[in-house]
């Protein structure tokens, strides 16, 4: 994906995905959940951003197409508009 927001948001997803698995897998996190909680809601917020900014982005869009019309028959087709 060429689109530096698209990345920065993946990027922003993978790291808050990371914190909330080592908040769930710490030792203290038998005692209290909410630290993990709100490592879990970054988490979710983080996936919210990158999906809304898919929806508007020209990159996400072109990628979404590729793989909609890619995989017709098992074969790839480069984003190739097939006909009938």
């Amino acid at each position: 994906m060429d689109c530096l927001i698209c990345r920065e948001l993946e990027r922003v997803l993978e790291s808050r995905h990371s914190e909330y698995i080592e908040a769930r897998s710490a030792a203290y996190y038998q005692v209290t959940t909410e630290f993990a909680a709100h490592k879990n809601v970054d988490k979710e917020r983080a996936k919210s951003d990158l999906e809304e900014h898919q929806l508007v982005c020209v990159s996400a869009a072109g990628m979404r197409q590729s793989l909609l019309l890619g995989d017709m028959d098992g074969e790839r087709h480069a984003g190739q508009v097939i006909r009938d």
